[in-house]
């Protein structure tokens, strides 16, 4: 598998600024929704939230499940929707998503299949965790290797890994079990690049930020539906969706936040067990 590279450069304050959108879940037809939660709707004011935010960024990193039933139509949608913004998109697949759909209309819609962006003071480097047909994430050798050789080419450069899949424990059990099944190969790889600052990921619904002796673990809300955070069984949180904002500073530090939408326009059926 070839994998494509960006560079990219940033203003003067040596900043590069990200969007994180994740786990959209969008449907061809518009009307559909997940658990009560019409999909398309509530990214589209997630959309409008960030234009009304009016934050300076750089790229858009969407880290997966952009589709919940697999359509070319769904994925245009995306692309539709998210491209009012006006920025580059970079994206990942998640446990949802079927690729073969997912790369060829990603890539007719414009968006660039590059998994490596290259700036001024930081690399970032996405991954694919997807085992198809599985909700669990696993990094096969070839990721791996990417990540290594990735990781060894700029030594000198802060890192940020984005993938699907949780390479840690986040204290909710039921999604604990679907997380990156082979963790310990990945820290493995990165264990001896003190450049990797944090890992970027979604899957969870949540947000979520624990930071480790080694580095940082950061995860999103998702654009629609949410999972409660701690919850041993499935159970859906009443808080909006939302997107996450971070700034990559040139001396190595993350500065981020979580943006939700007000109200509560967007809540899921509270008799869903599950989806």
């Amino acid at each position: 598998m070839e994998f494509e590279k960006i560079f990219t450069h940033v203003d003067s304050d040596g900043d590069l600024r990200l969007l994180q959108l994740t786990d959209t879940h969008l449907f061809a037809n518009s009307a559909m929704g997940l658990l009560g939660v019409n999909t398309l709707a509530s990214l589209e004011a997630v959309i409008a939230q960030i234009q009304q935010d009016d934050i300076p960024f750089d790229w858009v990193m969407a880290t997966g499940d952009i589709s919940q039933d697999h359509s070319a139509r769904s994925y245009e949608r995306f692309v539709e929707t998210v491209s009012v913004l006006e920025k580059p998109i970079l994206w990942l697949p998640g446990n949802h998503d079927w690729q073969p759909v997912m790369h060829q209309t990603l890539s007719q819609k414009g968006l660039s299949r590059a998994k490596q962006l290259v700036s001024d003071h930081w690399q970032l480097i996405l991954l694919d965790t997807q085992v198809t047909e599985k909700p669990h994430g696993y990094l096969e050798p070839e990721q791996l290797d990417f990540l290594a050789r990735s990781l060894s080419e700029y030594p000198q450069k802060h890192a940020l890994i984005l993938m699907h899949h949780q390479s840690c424990s986040i204290g909710c059990n039921w999604l604990d079990q679907h997380n990156l099944k082979n963790a310990d190969a990945f820290h493995e790889v990165i264990a001896p690049h003190p450049q990797v600052k944090a890992v970027l990921f979604g899957h969870i619904h949540q947000n979520f930020e624990y930071q480790s002796a080694q580095l940082a673990y950061i995860a999103s809300p998702s654009t629609c539906i949410q999972f409660l955070p701690l919850s041993k069984e499935f159970a859906l949180d009443r808080q909006q969706p939302g997107y996450r904002y971070l700034k990559l500073r040139a001396n190595g530090e993350i500065h981020s936040r979580v943006r939700r939408l007000a109200g509560q326009q967007f809540l899921p059926d509270a008799q869903s067990q599950g989806y």
